[in-house]
């Protein structure tokens, strides 16, 4: 059944109003119109005895009868000479009530009162986040396979979706990209979720969204300080200049992960190089694994990679956008094998 709301209700056929309220937001904030609806109201009755919203509600002054709702016609027949009536939906809403009212209103044979929907709270952006908290807490609790899961066990599968997160943005495939998002999503909540058992260092994802939030805060005087930047490269140069201030690192190279593939970790070595001013030029050459020689395929590749960080280019992404193209043309290739005409 579909709701209008009406502010101003009819005197003689009275209203009922369905205040819905959202559980991702504490119980006792609500909208200043749910407010004036509830203290207005004549009956003010709710399916659900234990609703979060009870207790600031008759903290308010307002009496509610609880226990099982009144039938759609009890509530019609309760509205008449005028008067008001709020429901207090439960978290699913009330839909054998508000089926019952449409049935009522269809028939065309009952006078129906002024039927308002009012929401009382919005999820805030995020909100849904709380969600996954509450449902990882569930799946850790009482999944047996979940439930047995370790940080290192879980590795290879933060590896898996983050490729395909690349993927899915090399594609270009918006639904893709929401879904590989949310699997990301999922092993940092994961994650969080097994560290807070730890005995002896738990912390939780509340501790990881704070620790993140606190450092983008630091790092970002330009938004949250009194630091100018006009430019993304003075923006830079903020970042750099209070990550510098926080490391504290006596090599340009602490800090950078050597399991990442080797030709974005070629690049990152070579940017910290070209930041710090520091004179270090790769040889096309040398020898190779085990006293033999790679023809200094190592050694160029290497240079290719400075050379391309140099210029602002990716050359890990460079190179899978090559990759893909010759995929490509594989595939041709093999599509005029197969069909010659």
């Amino acid at each position: 059944m579909s709701y209008v709301r009406r502010v101003n209700a009819s005197p003689r056929t009275g209203r009922i109003v369905l205040l819905t309220t959202s559980h991702r937001v504490a119980p006792g904030l609500l909208s200043w119109p749910a407010w004036e609806a509830l203290r207005a109201a004549g009956h003010v009755v709710c399916g659900d005895p234990e609703h979060p919203l009870l207790p600031y509600v008759r903290e308010a002054g307002v009496d509610v009868v609880t226990g099982p709702l009144p039938t759609a016609r009890e509530l019609v027949e309760a509205c008449s000479e005028g008067r008001t009536t709020v429901v207090i939906a439960a978290a699913e809403g009330e839909p054998q009530l508000t089926d019952g009212l449409a049935a009522l209103a269809g028939s065309g044979r009952t006078s129906m009162p002024e039927l308002e929907l009012l929401p009382g709270s919005y999820d805030l952006p995020g909100a849904r986040v709380l969600d996954l908290v509450q449902v990882m807490d569930s799946i850790r609790r009482d999944c047996p396979w979940s439930g047995a899961r370790t940080h290192e066990g879980l590795v290879k599968y933060g590896i898996e979706e983050m490729y395909e997160l690349v993927e899915a943005i090399e594609e270009d495939d918006r639904g893709a990209l929401c879904e590989e998002l949310g699997d990301v999503l999922l092993q940092v909540v994961f994650h969080a979720r097994i560290a807070q058992e730890d005995p002896e260092e738990p912390f939780t994802i509340d501790d990881v969204a704070g620790g993140i939030v606190e450092k983008l805060i630091h790092r970002h005087p330009h938004v949250f300080g009194e630091e100018q930047a006009a430019t993304a490269e003075e923006v830079r140069e903020h970042w750099l200049r209070t990550k510098a201030v926080e490391k504290r690192r006596d090599s340009v190279t602490e800090g950078i992960p050597l399991g990442q593939p080797a030709l974005a970790l070629a690049a990152k070595l070579a940017q910290r190089v070209r930041l710090a001013e520091l004179d270090v030029t790769p040889e096309p050459g040398g020898p190779g694994r085990a006293g033999g020689a790679d023809g200094g395929v190592g050694g160029e590749l290497l240079a290719l990679a400075v050379r391309a960080e140099a210029e602002g280019i990716d050359p890990e992404t460079a190179l899978r956008a090559a990759a893909r193209r010759y995929r490509d043309a594989i595939r041709a290739a093999e599509s005029e094998i197969a069909d010659p005409e």
